[in-house]
């Protein structure tokens, strides 16, 4: 048996095609069978890699008593919030608002016409730790739509109150600089877990965009403590179970302070943002170690995550054999089946490997006899120092993970979400093509160009660009993100190349982002078009959540590509975009790290070095290998060919159409606070000239 959702291309709902539950798409069909039926609409949202649906569908959904009453009680329709997150963003808003918790799955009720009266995350089949279960919710709902709707509409129409109000607020009116920097980089200093690195308590997650923005801190002020907390974080997450030991990348957050046991899904959004972040730790500080968590991060991706055109998928799930985390998780006794002695010795030693295992049941707390391998006693050189010598013992561990790996790859793999977004991939461009430039890798900056003509190739139809693509089928409509994203990993991929084509997109995407998504009244993005007219509210939100806002990102970019460009209509939208979400940003500004990182940026100083020479020639590739010189978060580099060649960077940034050779040779062009420094040819003289205007 099958329903209507086996016509979908979502992985997620497809994941529910064969479900005794009649599911609906969310799509007209299902609101006007609701008002045609007079019932209300079960919502359920989710994605394919979460654990919790997965539980949800398992005793709910399969089961054929739960599924009756749903199906005698309401319209059920479901949604992957990857692919439509403009309604997610709405009813997650709800469930925040009307019980104080979000997450997934996501469960909501409501009315033929999509506003809702109920809000839930997990709920059990049957009640449980004073959870009310599903057999006995849904007759309470069917009775109370039955004899007291009136309630249940006056609900409604509060929250839809409620929405509408938080929807047209003005969070405008103050003036942003410095002092809020410091504010943020306080409060991030407060929360910051002095033991084990990170910030806050259980659970613990990434959250990457605080990094590179104490990064920025540290670069503004000189405050080294900005600078440690980052470094002592990446070190951390590197050395913990949240990271992938054997076969690497990062796993969604840490459910302890320990950074030891983690959510075991695999997010490409995460392996993006962190490969920023320990990107941009290499040009602050330089260090082997964290330049190989860059091409550590690289090699997972672009060996499980890549599609053979170059693109993206979306996620790898944490369940499998119908465990979360089986997958990973490794007892001693198969460790040393695999590795023998002493190499298995050596292994539990490094990876902290127990007999009785480290890992515990997560509802019962007990041992499991299975370990997730980390580095904790290593990473402060307890093991390594009764190892051996440091080159011996980097050699045999080599050789360990490649042997455990090849035997992990025996096992049933968790789900692949082979989807293919937009927004993220522009995510995932931007980090490979800032990590190929820092680290001078043409085959990661290469890896980006691939999945940048993916998406130019695939994903524009009519001059429009589209949000999902999957098994040839490219749909949905996008959201803000997907042109902010795209066009950040567009800008990035131009500041690794230098080739105009890519500033060009970035400029394109920017463009149609404002022609549809700006608030002109207000100022800001909105995050969907003005002409969804499934959506009961047009949201516009510059919190930095689980990535950057759309927001965040769209300020970031308006400020480069004024740089860049020299358009000053891209400045002054970027002045009304920070301007919107002052009073927000003022009162808790560590909930909005990306968008100070832009404003860091917009206070400056910052910098324009414009090269113009042959690129071919040793003078101009020295004055480029100096303008990558260290850690210059503020500054954006233009390449211009002498002569007609710079036409095409000229009709881009008229402003570089003056700029020449010097007597023949290359030459650097410098500008910092709207003033222009006089040309230099000669790479130290450059090199002086940076370090006198930053």
């Amino acid at each position: 048996m099958s329903n209507r959702l086996i016509n979908e291309k979502s992985p997620y709902l497809l994941q529910h095609a064969h479900n005794p539950v009649d599911w609906y798409p969310w799509g007209d069909e299902a609101f006007e069978a609701a008002r045609a039926l007079d019932r209300p609409i079960f919502l359920s949202i989710g994605y394919a890699t979460c654990h919790w649906c997965h539980v949800m569908e398992r005793e709910s959904f399969e089961d054929p008593d739960v599924a009756r009453l749903m199906n005698e009680t309401f319209v059920n329709v479901k949604v992957d919030r990857e692919e439509r997150p403009d309604v997610d963003g709405i009813y997650m808003t709800v469930a925040q608002l009307t019980t104080g918790r979000g997450g997934w799955p996501l469960t909501i009720l409501m009315t033929a016409d999509r506003v809702p009266f109920l809000a839930a995350t997990y709920i059990p089949k049957e009640n449980t730790h004073g959870r009310v279960g599903m057999l006995e919710l849904i007759p309470g709902i069917s009775q109370a739509w039955r004899e007291n709707r009136g309630a249940l509409l006056d609900s409604a129409a509060s929250v839809q109150e409620h929405l509408v109000r938080m929807a047209s607020s003005d969070f405008g009116g103050r003036a942003l600089g410095a002092e809020v920097l410091r504010q943020t980089f306080s409060e991030l200093a407060a929360s910051y877990d002095r033991q084990h690195a990170g910030f806050g308590s259980a659970p613990k997650f990434p959250t990457p965009h605080r990094l590179l923005f104490l990064l920025r801190y540290w670069k503004r002020t000189g405050v080294t403590q900005a600078r440690d907390m980052v470094e002592r974080t990446l070190d951390a997450l590197r050395a913990g179970g949240v990271f992938d030991q054997i076969g690497f990348g990062f796993h969604r957050y840490s459910t302890d302070r320990e950074w030891l046991v983690p959510h075991f899904e695999k997010m490409l959004y995460d392996q993006a943002m962190l490969m920023l972040a320990y990107a941009e730790s290499v040009e602050a500080s330089p260090t082997l170690g964290r330049k190989a968590v860059v091409r550590e991060i690289a090699h997972y991706v672009r060996r499980d995550l890549t599609s053979p055109e170059g693109a993206f998928h979306s996620a790898e799930d944490a369940d499998s054999e119908g465990e979360e985390g089986r997958f990973y998780l490794w007892s001693l006794a198969e460790v040393e089946e695999v590795l023998g002695e002493p190499l298995a010795r050596l292994a539990a030693s490094i990876w902290n490997l127990e007999k009785g295992g480290n890992f515990r049941d997560e509802s019962t707390g007990e041992a499991t006899g299975l370990n997730i391998p980390h580095l904790a006693g290593f990473a402060a050189g307890e093991s390594a120092a009764r190892a051996g010598p440091p080159d011996e013992v980097a050699e045999r561990l080599a050789e360990a993970r490649a042997r455990l790996f090849e035997r992990r790859e025996t096992r049933e793999r968790p789900l692949l979400d082979d989807k293919v977004l937009t927004d993220w991939n522009g995510l995932m461009i931007a980090a490979l093509a800032r990590a190929g430039r820092v680290l001078a890798d043409p085959d990661l900056t290469g890896a980006a160009v691939r999945a940048a003509a993916f998406i130019q190739d695939h994903l524009w139809r009519d001059g429009e660009l589209l949000h999902r693509y999957r098994d040839g089928d490219v749909a949905l409509p996008s959201n803000l993100d997907d042109y902010a994203f795209l066009a950040w990993g567009e800008i990035e991929l131009h500041q690794a190349t230098l080739e105009p084509e890519h500033l060009r997109r970035a400029v394109r995407a920017t463009d149609l982002m404002i022609e549809r998504f700006l608030d002109a009244e207000r100022g800001g993005f909105f995050f969907a078009t003005a002409d969804r007219e499934d959506l009961i509210v047009r949201q516009r939100e510059a919190y930095d959540g689980a990535v950057p806002s759309g927001n965040s990102v769209a300020l970031y970019n308006l400020l480069r590509l004024a740089r860049l460009t020299g358009r000053p209509e891209y400045e002054s939208l970027a002045s009304k975009a920070a301007a919107a979400f002052s009073r927000q940003v003022a009162a808790q500004p560590s909930s909005f790290s990306f968008f100070l990182c832009a404003l860091d940026l917009a206070i400056g100083p910052s910098q324009e070095l414009v090269i113009v020479g042959d690129r071919t020639a040793v003078d101009t590739q020295a004055l480029i290998a100096v303008a990558r010189e260290g850690y210059h978060p503020n500054r954006v580099v233009l390449w211009r060919p002498p002569g007609s060649e710079g036409a095409a960077l000229a009709e881009l940034a008229p402003f570089t159409s003056g700029f020449d050779l010097l007597t023949g040779g290359a030459a650097a062009y410098l500008c910092s606070g709207f003033a222009c420094e006089q040309p230099v040819s000669n790479p130290d003289e450059l090199r002086q000239l940076i370090l006198t205007t930053a």
